[in-house]
């Protein structure tokens, strides 16, 4: 059997699975277990999720996959345990005098830095638990607000009670939370209905590709090479210091802030590596000596 190549792969989720079951999935489709995924999309939520496919999952805890964008359905006038569509509804409201003013006014209140409320039912850990499953047995959850960046809230399309909308934030934001407070805000409560992520840091939903398109022709989305390329910096080394970091000896700094990819004469990604002082030592070697 041959070896299963290294890289990423940019799944499009479909709604009903959990990141886990796609993960699963992949391990079948592509024929390897040494798969993993960044970035968590509720069952709900359709769109990009980033795994990562032998060596590549080396690179899931070091991308830079601190912004994201999403497009999304807001529905006003109900409220629900859950701040979206799966939960029960425990209050209505007429949202029909609500005029746009006041929605845009709502989203303005709900961008840039702020202090949010994550929902109660997300996968946050209070005391080593999970707050969902908290929930689940009954206990009344109240998660502390933390601060979030908002970059874009924008409206792009209204129906009726339903707000399509932008939403470009930095990673921990949870958009069900923003569907509730901009429904609290006008004072007629909301939840979300629909939730489509398009981007996750450098990868945009037109690198991402259906579970029944990779089933088709189970290729990478991006090569172990290609990845670290487009998602890092880039520095190429010659013969001399590629054998140095393959073997874990650290590198001459180069004065690049931040982690960055070091790759070999022949293309090849070496190391992700990070500099302190006069040299860069690896992060994670990716080649093996």
């Amino acid at each position: 059997m041959n070896a299963v190549p290294s890289g990423l792969v940019v799944v499009d989720k479909p709604p009903g699975m959990t990141s886990h079951d796609v993960v699963a999935r992949l391990r079948r489709i592509l024929g390897t277990r040494k798969i993993g995924h960044a970035g968590t999309l509720d069952p709900m939520a359709t769109g990009v999720l980033v795994c990562g496919v032998g060596r590549g999952t080396k690179l899931l805890g070091h991308l830079a996959l601190d912004t994201k964008a999403y497009t999304a359905t807001v529905r006003l006038g109900a409220t629900t345990s859950t701040d979206d569509a799966e939960g029960e509804v425990i209050a209505t409201a007429d949202a029909t005098a609500v005029d746009d003013a006041a929605i845009a006014a709502g989203m303005a209140a709900l961008t840039g830095a702020i202090e949010q409320v994550p929902s109660s039912v997300s996968a946050i850990k209070v005391d080593g638990k999970r707050a969902y499953a908290r929930v689940r047995a009954g206990e009344e959850v109240v998660l502390p607000a933390r601060p979030v960046t908002v970059s874009q809230f924008r409206l792009l399309a209204r129906r009726g009670d339903d707000l399509d909308v932008l939403v470009e934030c930095s990673s921990g934001t949870y958009v069900r939370a923003l569907a509730r407070d901009l429904g609290s805000g006008l004072g007629v409560g909301g939840h979300l209905t629909a939730l489509r992520r398009t981007r996750v840091g450098p990868f945009p939903l037109e690198h991402a590709r259906t579970l029944e398109e990779l089933e088709q022709g189970s290729a990478l989305t991006l090569s172990l090479d290609e990845a670290v390329g487009v998602a890092f910096p880039r520095r190429d080394l010659d013969a001399a210091l590629a054998g140095d970091i393959t073997h874990g000896r650290p590198l001459p700094a180069a004065g690049v802030s931040g982690t960055y990819g070091v790759f070999a004469p022949d293309g090849r990604a070496l190391a992700l590596v990070s500099e302190r002082g006069e040299l860069a030592r690896p992060v994670v070697v990716l080649a093996p000596a």
